[in-house]
């Protein structure tokens, strides 16, 4: 049978480059290899949870990995806990492991990748916007703002992440803004991982009233361009079914599925 490896030999370097050997996404964070699984572990307002998990576990493997990140979970007293589930992961049924376990699936995404210095460099923007990088405390406010007004949610955790890494990390990290005069209309982010070829492209959530206008399409050139011009070859993104086709369309090429698994303790 073929495989998404066999048809994406990328697929093959992003798991290995991203996954199995993946840095931590931010200061006070570190990753760890425990027993058949790669985890982030971090605080209460940071990404916890698997990103890798051994192409040979079985199905008893594989319950014994569900049950220690559980009791993980539990020891360090995380509201919530994701183990992150690529279509390929293995074995086949590990979703339905993950779901009888107390794991609740989120929407699946699409992991789509695309060379950097391939992508369009330049797209026009309506009048009256411009794109800018986010460079203070204040700007990081107006980039949540954008994205809550983008997404319809609030995200404390979101503001963490960014300032934490505008403060400690601003090397591997652009924040950027399209602005409407004073009012921030869309928002992206975008991680550069030391190490790898790959930068990760992040939110790009525009305000309901600026869609349709090229301000998404804009926010990829921007990022595009300045990961090109600082070495890193690929862009990834966990693309939602609204921006798949817009990616596509650029020249994203997918690679295979996505779906978060979610643990959220009772008690």
């Amino acid at each position: 049978m073929t495989t998404n490896q066999d048809r994406h030999p990328l697929l093959a370097v992003f798991d290995r480059e991203m996954r199995e050997h993946a840095r931590p996404d931010g200061p006070g964070v570190r990753v760890e290899r425990t027993g058949d699984v790669v985890r982030q572990v971090g605080g209460a307002h940071d990404w916890n949870g698997v990103v890798w998990s051994s192409p040979n576990l079985g199905t008893e493997r594989a319950d014994a990995a569900i049950a220690a990140q559980l009791a993980h979970c539990a020891e360090l007293g995380y509201d919530a806990f994701e183990w992150k589930l690529y279509a390929h992961d293995r074995p086949a049924d590990l979703g339905a492991r993950l779901l009888a376990a107390g794991f609740e699936p989120e929407e699946p995404e699409t992991l789509l990748v695309a060379p950097a210095a391939d992508l369009p460099a330049e797209v026009a923007l309506p009048d009256g916007v411009r794109l800018r990088t986010v460079r203070d405390e204040a700007d990081v406010e107006l980039l949540a703002r954008a994205h809550e007004q983008a997404f319809g949610s609030d995200l404390p955790r979101l503001r963490h992440q960014v300032l934490a890494r505008l403060k400690e990390d601003p090397d591997h990290f652009v924040g950027v803004l399209a602005m409407a005069g004073d009012e921030p209309v869309s928002s992206a982010r975008m991680e550069l991982y030391p190490g790898t070829g790959f930068a990760g492209l992040w939110g790009g959530g525009t305000v309901e009233a600026w869609r349709g206008q090229g301000v998404y399409r804009a926010l990829i050139a921007f990022r595009a361009r300045i990961a090109a011009e600082r070495g890193y070859r690929y862009l990834q993104v966990d693309a939602t079914e609204q921006s798949r086709p817009i990616l596509q369309r650029l020249g994203f090429t997918a690679l295979t599925t996505t779906t978060p698994y979610v643990y959220r303790p009772t008690t």
